[in-house]
């Protein structure tokens, strides 16, 4: 069954694995993309998803979002995601524009368009789904399924020692989330609450070079395959576009990696977040109760999972707990390298 698919996103490295996945799989139509300020400003984010929809040869609306989270200034990952957002690759020009609509309104037209079908993947800040969900508060209930790649549960952060770079950059937009789609749902049936994929979860998704190798294989693309030694910057000479592009973006992440001590390698956050909506028994859950600390001196945009129900509030979310990274890196490669292959 081909499923209707939503994607928000701050493309951004691991954002455009995630998209060009989804672009891959049989399974998922992808119907629309609203574009977040985080990785990079909203403006660019919108330049990326056009230029890697003219790459794949894709005509699919994209939609600018706010150019700033719900109350605070907007900070961005150049540092980890490139000057562009791509690491060292470069898109193809397009003369594309996005819709004159906004995010939060192709939020609510797509899941006006797919009653009871859509389902929903975001993988930045939350910014444009909780202005969403102001505009149409009927929207959990009209959504198939969401997940979210975003948190840290019992884990540490990545952008602060406990907070998570999509939350911490829009936390009200999460709280706010979190807060309205528990009501909305009215808590059951428990499987439509949102499914949250948090660092404890996704930085065991790790892609590697030789994990790339085999993506350049599958999609019969030459390559020379990565290496820790190989000058910063060195470009792809693959002969597949869309293969030179991935592997030109993942050495940038490859080198950020490695300058954060994590090894010459980079967690794929935001395709096993793909991966998810497609297909949630790719991970197993807890479902508890989530919130996001606001005002902690330390501990702003942290998440807190209430494990043992100290609260007394019905969940909200499942948590991811547990994934099997080689079935996900054997879905992912033999997906996006039989694409990559037909794009020739």
């Amino acid at each position: 069954m081909t499923l209707p698919v939503f994607v928000d996103v701050d493309t951004g490295v691991d954002d455009a694995m995630a998209l060009v996945y989804l672009f891959a799989s049989e399974d998922a139509n992808v119907v629309g993309i609203a574009s977040t300020a985080g990785n990079v400003p909203a403006q660019q984010v919108c330049e990326n998803n056009l230029g890697l929809l003219a790459l794949c040869g894709l005509d699919i609306p994209v939609s600018k979002g706010s150019e700033h989270p719900i109350k605070t200034p907007l900070r961005t990952a150049e540092d980890t995601h490139g000057p562009k957002g791509m690491g060292y690759a470069q898109l193809p020009a397009t003369d594309r524009r996005p819709t004159a609509h906004d995010a939060a309104d192709a939020w609510v037209r797509a899941a006006h368009e797919h009653p009871g079908e859509l389902v929903a993947v975001v993988v930045g800040p939350l910014t444009n789904l909780a202005l969403a969900l102001r505009k149409e508060p009927a929207l959990p209930r009209l959504l198939r399924r969401l997940v979210i790649m975003g948190g840290a549960f019992d884990y540490r952060g990545n952008t602060t020692p406990v907070a998570e770079w999509n939350v911490s950059v829009d936390p009200e937009a999460a709280a706010e989330v979190f807060a309205v789609w528990g009501a909305a749902w009215g808590l059951k049936p428990p499987e439509h609450l949102p499914i949250m994929l948090g660092l404890n979860l996704t930085e065991n998704i790790a892609m590697t070079p030789t994990l790339l190798s085999r993506l350049a294989t599958v999609a019969a693309s030459s390559s020379i395959p990565m290496s820790v030694l190989d000058n910063r910057g060195t470009r792809s000479v693959a002969s597949n576009p869309l293969i030179a592009v991935l592997e030109d973006a993942m050495r940038f992440y490859f080198e950020f990696h490695f300058d954060q001590n994590e090894g010459y390698l980079a967690h794929l956050h935001d395709p096993l977040a793909a991966a998810v909506v497609l297909d949630p028994d790719l991970v197993s859950y807890r479902r508890v109760t989530v919130d996001v600390e606001l005002t902690g001196t330390l501990t702003r945009g942290m998440t807190i999972a209430d494990w043992s129900n100290r609260w007394g509030r019905e969940p909200n979310a499942l948590i991811g707990v547990g994934v099997d990274p080689e079935m996900f890196f054997d879905r992912f490669i033999s997906r996006v390298g039989a694409f990559a292959k037909r794009l020739i």
